[in-house]
């Protein structure tokens, strides 16, 4: 009965003996705590967004709502999917002989789990480069970045992190079961040929290289936005850049303090010939690390919007009583001031009006 049932067990994914304990009414219970509050969180972030996206259609602001939309309904199709996937598995007692015979599941399982990792570290990424373009080449970025571009951008993302989940299946390395039973990856037991590391490589240096993509990229556009506000007097039509980075360095954050573990733990797998020192706990442990990033996600929006630092700001100000920066000036420096005072001298209709109105008062 034992070998029969091992045989099983092999034939849809399972290679190991070992197990990680789970407590199976407190693992379904927390998993639809945290599917739940991710679907609600995810929903009014693109709310939010949305909202704003409406408002600044028309404007430079417009291409990073786009990405960052991209970003929060990435992370609520992945609460949705995955999230449901791993309450049947808990809720089934994490039988997968009698649910997975075909192996079917377990495809779906760890295609998902590879989009929905990758995906979001792409987007974060490329929204950082964006925002770099936006501040140091604002030119080249208000004639190219059009919304048709940010589109293009989006499907090329998806497309990519889509491609890197279904290589396995494509070469006819299917997904495993790791050694908790409750969710599939690429096979981090027993591993026997360079494929099987390439994956664990790939997935991880792609998903570091995002991280440092993002880092890189949003130190310069500090940068920059610093420089110039210590150089420049005319601080108009500068806060909304300060929103977004600001909303893009605690995304950096969050991505990094989630997915380091993940990313560190799987590239330790792919390296080194012995695995034993990797337990399934600590690799269950970064798993949910990683999960917490599109938990936290969305509250970067809800929260890092301008008018609650506004609110943060007067608080901070009448508990500290110190004048950090006029409020006033805040006001002045809107996008919606700033972009309507460039539209204007960019118009050609504009400046005809200009022109007859001086001409009407030199008659005068």
């Amino acid at each position: 009965m034992n070998s029969s049932k091992s045989s099983m067990l092999a034939g849809i994914g399972i290679f190991s003996n070992t197990t990680c304990p789970t407590e199976k009414k407190i693992s379904v219970f927390f998993s639809v705590i945290f599917m739940t509050v991710g679907i609600l969180s995810n929903s009014l972030a693109i709310a939010i967004l949305m909202k704003a996206y409406q408002r600044f259609r028309q404007k430079s602001k417009a291409s990073f709502l786009l990405f960052a939309s991209g970003l929060v309904i990435t992370d609520l199709l992945g609460h949705l999917i995955t999230g449901t996937i791993a309450v049947f598995v808990y809720a089934s007692d994490k039988d997968w002989i009698r649910f997975n015979q075909s192996n079917v599941l377990c495809s779906v399982f760890g295609i998902c789990m590879v989009f929905f990792g990758l995906c979001p570290l792409f987007l974060g990424s490329v929204m950082a480069v964006e925002r770099c373009i936006g501040v140091t080449k604002p030119i080249f970025h208000s004639t190219k970045m059009t919304s048709k571009h940010v589109k293009m951008m989006l499907t090329m993302v998806c497309f990519s992190a889509i491609f890197i989940a279904l290589l396995p299946i494509l070469r006819l390395r299917p997904y495993q079961i790791q050694a908790s039973r409750t969710w599939c990856f690429y096979k981090t037991e027993r591993i026997q040929d360079w494929e099987d590391r390439f994956y664990l490589l790939l997935f991880s240096c792609l998903g570091l290289l995002a991280l440092g993509i993002s880092f890189l990229c949003n130190a310069v556009t500090g940068i920059t936005l610093l420089r110039v506000k210590f150089k420049s007097q005319h601080r108009q039509g500068r806060s909304h850049h300060f929103e977004m980075i600001i909303q893009l360095l605690a995304i950096m954050c969050v991505s990094c303090i989630c997915w380091s573990p993940f990313l560190v733990t799987m590239a330790n797998i792919g390296i080194k010939e012995n695995n034993s020192w990797v337990s399934c706990a600590t690799i269950l442990f970064a798993l949910r690390m990683a999960t917490w990033n599109q938990i936290l996600d969305p509250w970067v929006y809800i929260l890092l919007r301008k008018a609650v630092l506004k609110k943060l700001y007067k608080i901070a100000r009448r508990f500290c009583g110190v004048h950090l920066i006029n409020l006033h000036t805040w006001e002045l420096s809107s996008i919606k001031n700033s972009l309507k005072v460039a539209a204007a001298s960019d118009s050609p209709v504009t400046s005809k009006q200009t022109n007859q109105r001086l001409i009407n008062l030199t008659v005068q």
